[in-house]
């Protein structure tokens, strides 16, 4: 067991920070409509059904802000639509396509550079390389750490603080709070690992299907589109879009990034976990024709189950309760890894006054 408790140590001393953030970050994230209610005007107004009345709002949108990228819809919990831009330049709108506030960087808004630390770091790829080796650290931690709790099992005592900052409390308090959480702790490591190391989550969704026809199956199709119209019939796409799947709700319209690419419209159907869906339709840009589409819910099990990662990792799902639970797991992540730094990095038992 000795060797099973330095790799223990020596990755949290190293990894627990990264951790810490994590926890942190995804417990403030797994709110972040309810306190963006508070701040932004019409938040909190129902979600507009009525196809007709999002055809025309799109419209006047994309007639209003010609720079735009994308529109993320507004949803049940979230009643404002976001218009992307180039740089991390944004806007919300009401969904009567006015505008009530716009940003130049992602640095203006907190929900923005907070969802970056959380996903990136700050750093692009390489933070988000290093998350995702975190992610897979905690899931060692958890399954360690339950094997090394093991055999102290009946000195278990319940903390959420050491009782003093000593290395041999926070030891203590480490070992019994960790395995409390445990669970929501693997849960939220696993599906975060799964969005960040596509192979990792192969070997989680092969025994549901093979992860060659999950990836054939998500597929975009391979017909080129023509440029972009000048004044593109936005009425027509939604409708057709709805036309498609009728029991849908449109969620995200993107606009071609380069020559050849098409619109992209993302809608979640009934069935769907996912909040921005995965059924897709994709528009030819210069006349607005249909180039193909995804239905998310006739998907191989296993890429449903990956498309399940996100709304289990971020609670899009399960309501209120979960996301309480989602946000002890988050908390108890910071005062985990902080604590498990602080303690080896800082409170490390000197050599003085130790027998040879």
């Amino acid at each position: 067991m000795h060797w099973l408790d330095l790799v223990h140590r020596w990755t949290g001393g190293v990894l627990g920070l990264v951790l810490a953030i994590m926890g942190l970050t995804g417990a403030i994230l797994v709110h972040e409509e309810s306190w963006l209610a508070l701040t932004l005007p019409h938040a909190v107004d129902v979600r507009v059904a009525d196809e007709g009345a999002i055809a025309e709002t799109t419209a006047r949108l994309m007639a209003a802000e010609p720079a735009v990228q994308s529109i993320v819809y507004a949803d049940d919990r979230f009643g404002l639509h976001q218009l992307r831009l180039a740089k991390g330049a944004g806007a919300y709108a009401d969904q009567a396509g006015n505008v009530v506030t716009r940003w130049d960087s992602q640095w203006s808004r907190p929900e923005l550079w907070l969802f970056d630390l959380h996903h990136h770091l700050f750093t692009g790829d390489v933070g988000e390389t290093v998350i995702g080796i975190a992610g897979l650290a905690a899931i060692l931690f958890v399954i360690t750490g339950t094997i090394l709790w093991w055999r102290t099992r009946r000195t278990f005592r319940f903390r959420l603080w050491p009782k003093r900052l000593s290395r041999p409390m926070i030891v203590m308090q480490h070992r019994d709070l960790g395995i409390v959480v445990a669970p929501l702790l693997l849960l939220s490591a696993v599906t975060g690992t799964m969005m960040i190391f596509k192979p990792f989550a192969a070997i989680l969704t092969a025994p549901f299907s093979s992860p060659a026809a999950d990836a054939a199956a998500m597929k975009p199709p391979r017909t080129k589109s023509g440029p972009l119209a000048a004044h593109p019939d936005w009425r027509a796409i939604v409708a057709a879009a709805h036309a498609r799947f009728p029991d849908a709700q449109i969620r995200i319209l993107s606009l071609p990034r380069k020559a050849g690419d098409p619109i992209l419209v993302r809608m979640r159907r009934a069935g769907e976990w996912l909040p921005n869906g995965r059924s897709n339709i994709w528009f030819d840009a210069a006349d607005g024709h249909v180039l193909g589409s995804i239905d998310a819910l006739a998907l191989p099990r296993g890429a449903q189950i990956f498309n399940g990662a996100y709304p289990v990792h971020a609670a899009k799902v399960g309501g209120l309760f979960y996301r309480l639970l989602l946000t002890v797991s988050g908390l108890a992540m910071l005062l985990l890894g902080s604590l498990a730094v602080w303690s080896f990095w800082f409170k490390r038992p000197g050599m003085k006054g130790r027998r040879p």
